[in-house]
């Protein structure tokens, strides 16, 4: 109703009650804290390291602008050497986008980013990528936007849908020689660029840092709406189907070659 309220909090103990502090002409909330030092033995803020996960989460939802100023050394007037560090992010691409920032130094295998989301059973489910020349993957799993270093069942559904999808395109369409052996899940993820975002009700994460998501019902989830969704995508871009089989076929040659050369040594 035109009013600004406020409340401050003591490790989690309010100071007092909810009380009005004046007018305001819109909406929204402001918080501010400070470490406590009584807990923390050291406070000190890594700034690239908050840059990063500012700059992801303006990448994970898409259209939201986020801020971020360092006022840490604030300075005079006068010395104009030294400004405070100020950072908007603002990407309306999404994830899409945030793949393509992944990629900058890269030369793609194929020109359009893979993209799909879904929402089944409460469960919501984003996800693109694109192959480089790379010889390493780069997959980055979230759910509820918190990175999961360590990925989980989301990560494992997608692995594997892309493996099965890519095989199934292969065949379908006579890339694979007829004594050629399927590709495997290395042979897929290399030179892949991916990110897979999931928002989950009732997350399950294994372990205090949330490094891996355990939900099981999220695996067959993620896993039969994106080999559905990249199937038909393979079909409608050719080309660009055409650069990422020939990209994993490349890689299946290099295994077996490697492989064929080890057994020599080894005999």
């Amino acid at each position: 109703d035109g009013q600004q309220y406020a409340q401050e909090y003591e490790r989690g103990i309010p100071k007092y009650a909810v009380k009005k502090t004046g007018k305001c002409g819109g909406s929204g909330t402001a918080i501010s804290f400070e470490p406590d030092a009584t807990i923390f033995e050291k406070i000190e803020f890594e700034w690239h390291r908050i840059l990063d996960h500012i700059r992801q989460q303006a990448y994970l939802t898409a259209g939201i602008r986020v801020a971020i100023i360092d006022n840490r050394n604030e300075k005079t007037a006068e010395d104009k050497s030294s400004l405070a560090h100020s950072y908007s992010f603002y990407f309306g691409g999404g994830i899409v986008a945030y793949v393509t920032y992944l990629n900058r130094n890269e030369t793609p295998k194929h020109d359009n980013i893979f993209y799909t989301s879904k929402e089944s059973d409460t469960v919501y489910v984003e996800a693109a990528f694109q192959y480089t020349d790379d010889m390493t993957a780069k997959e980055l799993a979230f759910a509820n936007n918190i990175y999961n270093m360590e990925g989980g069942t989301h990560l494992t559904g997608f692995r594997t849908a892309l493996t099965r999808a890519l095989n199934d395109y292969g065949r379908k369409n006579e890339f694979f020689k007829k004594d050629d052996e399927t590709l495997t899940g290395e042979d897929v993820r290399e030179g892949l660029t991916a990110v897979i975002s999931v928002k989950v009700p009732d997350p399950q994460f294994e372990g205090q840092t949330k490094a891996k998501l355990g939900n099981p019902e999220v695996k067959g989830i993620v896993e039969s709406f994106f080999a559905s969704e990249l199937g038909t995508w393979l079909e409608e871009h050719p080309r660009d189907a055409s650069g990422i089989i020939e990209k994993c076929i490349l890689a299946s040659r290099a295994r077996l070659a490697a492989r064929a050369a080890r057994d020599t040594v080894l005999r």
